[in-house]
């Protein structure tokens, strides 16, 4: 059975996130963000949504394990900070109904969503500027990074809560990961 372990960055959707993959019949648990990455067993890693990037913990060795990683909203923001990218204010900040493009329909997490699908997004902090590796997958007219994947590296990151109910789909990328997960 696939293992995939939620990192509970102290966001308030942390156990819709352990839910959804329950939901899909994977081995899964939330496990602390101060949890030593070499301790964790798992065919693949969500990182979660959360505050701030002060209280990530070891979140950023989880990166150097050999397994797909899915980061939400402030999971995505650590991914690109730790590769190098940037991350900054949003010009929109609040929780709010997103229509995001998939602009890269060859995504194995998000492409099969395309062309548009309707996301419950915060934009306090988005990422700014790519990684090096890292493509643009879906933006909209709030975010131009709504979405990044780095396929050879099994990185991915999107702005959005898919874990919740206002997001179309949701369940359908909660699938697409755990696809990932079983291919790698």
């Amino acid at each position: 059975m696939t293992r995939i372990v939620v990192i509970d960055l102290h966001g308030q959707f942390t156990h819709l996130e352990r839910r959804a993959l329950r939901d899909l019949g994977v081995d899964t648990e939330i496990v602390p963000a101060d949890a030593p990455a070499d301790e964790v067993d798992a065919d693949g890693i969500v990182l979660s949504g959360g505050p701030d990037m002060d209280r990530v913990g070891n979140a950023p060795d989880y990166l150097d394990l050999d397994v797909p990683v899915f980061g939400i909203c402030l999971g995505m923001q650590l991914i690109a900070l730790e590769r190098g990218g940037a991350v900054g204010g949003g010009d929109y900040g609040g929780y709010a109904d997103v229509d995001i493009e998939i602009v890269d329909d060859d995504d194995p997490l998000v492409g099969s969503l395309a062309p548009e699908t309707r996301v419950w997004a915060s934009h306090a902090d988005e990422v700014k500027e790519l990684p090096d590796g890292f493509v643009r997958t879906a933006t909209s007219d709030v975010c131009g990074i709504e979405a990044m994947a780095d396929v050879d590296a099994d990185h991915y990151g999107v702005q959005w809560h898919p874990e919740v109910a206002h997001t179309e789909r949701g369940e359908e990328v909660f699938e697409n990961f755990v696809s990932i997960c079983e291919s790698a």
